[in-house]
């Protein structure tokens, strides 16, 4: 089947992910020092409405999954959500960054029902999005194209979120107060967001359907994905990543305001852009070009391989980090450049896996469930995110962190170590779960004839 995706059909998707990825870059930046620093609640406090919220909403990805598999309109089983739920996408966005005048009890409540909401939200479009992946095209390889520019336009939209996000609320407090200063940047930063979701549902096609002859059942689309031991190991592998990647961008916002001192950097007029805001630039240009690079390394030596080097390098770089001090940013910068490079590999890499499991679920079974395996998989993405974000906070606790004052150096000591060891730990056993991933791409290339050739006795059945 000679399927051709366009060049404005992979941007088209790709904005889908510079939306989602502009809200996520700020929950890992700039959530958890909202909450302590500008928000009010204790770090302790914060870890647990993270776990326990996102306990639900984990829980919820594969129901999305199955909705998904089962919604039949004229756009297809997964764009209609991107149309239907952009706007209260954006619009929770802003409530999440917004402190109301309650109390600290009230603040507490709040924030445990406006970032349920938000992650529910996030749920409910980001499970369809990922699932289009899956079918609109079944061509393993322009999957990896386009799982790449996915992740190119997500570093994209992360790296303009963390180019403008911190000046705007520079920019908004010479006028008005902290707090509605992040209100106000997520009101720009969330109509953004809803405009790029409103072009990927233009702008994409669904192509892929199952098989005519499947009834839908949910006790088998269950079955059928605990039977796929490919997709567990991606599972296991992309929750360690996560944590890799939560630990390190949550900690970092504390690590430069108080360790390196984060001072301004750089002032264009009332926009400044401090060395916390540089390092972060940095590492999402860093992160598209290992983006870049995935599809021709991974074209050589092999998706499996490329996933499990990556990993292991962003281990070793991560660790050096505990040899940093605070008058060399220069080999911070360094750093963080060479681990970003080794990350960016990996998602597109992730995603476009995903897609190969579902293919090989259908190849086994004879049914396909593409949207509980990517839902699953968000699950996945989710759970390493909670667990990740509940230890950043959680270890600040333990190391004995106080908001807004000089900390100890027993807490300087333990930020150290979430910026280096700790996520380094996540990275490498990702990369252990890798090795023990079997579908090569010829085994793939099997499945793809196999299950083209199926499709084409069906059409002519």
């Amino acid at each position: 089947m000679d399927i051709k995706v366009s060049l404005r059909e992979k941007i088209g998707y790709g904005f889908g992910d510079a939306a989602s990825s502009m809200f996520w870059k700020i929950f890992s930046f700039y959530l958890a020092i909202f909450y302590t620093d500008v928000f009010g609640i204790s770090a302790v406090a914060a870890g647990t409405m993270l776990l326990v919220t996102r306990v639900w909403d984990t829980a919820i990805d594969p129901v999305m999954g199955v909705i998904g598999d089962r919604t039949n309109t004229k756009w297809g089983k997964f764009r209609p959500y991107l149309l239907w739920v952009a706007i209260p996408f954006g619009i929770i966005g802003v409530l999440l960054f917004t402190t109301p005048d309650v109390g600290a009890t009230g603040k507490l409540i709040y924030a445990y029902i406006t970032y349920t909401l938000m992650m529910m939200a996030y749920t409910a479009i980001n499970v369809p999005y990922a699932s289009l992946l899956g079918v609109m095209t079944p061509d393993p390889n322009v999957r990896t194209t386009l799982a790449s520019y996915r992740m190119v336009f997500a570093f994209g939209g992360s790296l303009l979120v963390v180019a403008i996000y911190q000046p705007l609320v520079d920019f908004f407090k010479t006028t008005t107060s902290v707090t509605t200063a992040y209100q106000l940047a997520m009101v720009v930063i969330g109509a953004v967001a809803v405009l790029l979701f409103f072009f990927t549902f233009a702008w994409t096609k669904e192509r892929v359907t199952p098989p005519k002859s499947q009834q839908n059942s949910l006790k088998d689309d269950f079955k059928n994905l605990l039977q796929n031991i490919p997709w567990f190991i991606l599972l296991g592998a992309g929750v360690m990543t996560l944590i890799f990647n939560s630990v390190r961008d949550g900690v970092a916002m504390y690590y430069f305001k108080y360790y390196i001192i984060d001072d301004t950097a750089v002032a264009l007029s009332k926009m400044t852009f401090t060395f916390s805001t540089l390092y972060f630039l940095l590492g999402q240009a860093f992160n598209m070009l290992g983006v870049i690079m995935a599809t021709p390394i991974s074209a050589k030596i092999g998706k499996r391989k490329t996933f499990m080097y990556a990993m292991i390098g962003a281990a070793i770089l991560s660790s050096l980090f505990l040899f940093c001090t605070k008058e060399n940013v220069v080999m911070v910068y360094v750093l963080q450049a060479m681990t970003s490079f080794c990350a960016g590999i990996i998602f597109p890499l992730l995603w476009s896996m995903y897609a190969d499991t579902a293919d090989y679920s259908e190849w086994k079974t004879g049914r396909r469930a593409t949207g509980l395996v990517f839902s699953a998989s968000s699950m996945s993405q989710k759970l390493g995110w909670t667990l990740g974000g509940s230890l950043t906070l959680w270890l600040l606790g333990i190391f004995g962190f106080q908001a807004n004052v000089e900390q100890s150096p027993e807490t300087i000591t333990g930020i150290k170590y979430m910026l280096s060891i700790i996520p380094a730990i996540g990275a490498l056993v990702s990369g252990i779960f890798i090795y023990f991933y079997k579908l090569d791409e010829k085994t793939l290339k099997i499945i793809e004839v196999e299950l083209e050739q199926r499709r084409k006795a069906e059409l002519q059945a």
